[in-house]
């Protein structure tokens, strides 16, 4: 192959503009969903002709963004688990708040609308993590016997998106949204909320570690 044939890697200032963009994007989108590219552009210094150089709509930059997410979310939840399917669901509610719970609002406007199909095959393990141990903490007598295990796991995602909603809403602090989603997980496990507090307050140092995004 001739020198000329081969492929140019991007320039270096590109690739910088485009995570100048994705990271003012990411600050600007939490704040209001429905801001601008315009916006963006003028935040990360860039002209509006820059931007669509690298995503030609809102919604690509937003589906990027989306896409990086749910793929940071997925990396977290996969370098920690319990044996305890009880205590590892709360675990999966505490990893999943502490990488998306400061940009809440951005993470509800993509739960809620068509971009959560794109993230699906990333999110996809967790999904089966949870079915996994609805389906243990079933067989054991820790968890509710009386629905699949894979409506079970659709109901403590439900609960976890309710939580979302409702931290947006009320402004609740990191450690507040992360205290409720773990207890309202186990409560669609089926748990009684004295039961889920026991839980949350036995396994402290695993469920209220803080780790750094």
């Amino acid at each position: 192959m001739c020198e000329s044939a081969r492929p140019r890697a991007p320039r270096r200032d590109a690739a910088s503009h485009r995570e100048a963009l994705l990271d003012a994007a990411r600050v600007l989108l939490n704040e209001d969903p429905e801001t601008s590219l315009d916006t963006i552009a003028a935040a990360a210094g860039l002209t509006r002709r820059a931007v669509y150089g690298h995503f030609p709509s809102r919604n690509t930059l937003l589906t990027e963004l989306a896409e990086r997410g749910a793929d940071r979310v997925a990396g977290a939840v996969a370098r920690a688990s319990s044996e305890d399917p009880v205590v590892d669901i709360a675990l999966l509610g505490r990893l999943v708040w502490d990488e998306i719970e400061h940009v809440r609002a951005m993470t509800r406007v993509v739960v809620h609308g068509p971009l959560r199909e794109r993230i699906g095959p990333a999110l996809g393990p967790i999904h089966d993590r949870l079915v996994a141990d609805a389906a243990r903490a079933a067989a054991i007598g820790t968890g509710r016997a009386d629905l699949p295990p894979e409506v079970v796991a659709r109901l403590i995602e439900g609960a976890a998106f309710t939580v979302l909603d409702e931290s947006t809403r009320a402004g609740l602090s990191r450690v507040e949204g992360r205290r409720l989603v773990i207890l309202a997980g186990l409560g669609a496990l089926g748990l009684s909320w004295r039961e889920a507090h026991t839980v949350l307050d036995e396994n402290r140092a695993l469920l209220d570690e803080e780790t750094a995004r």
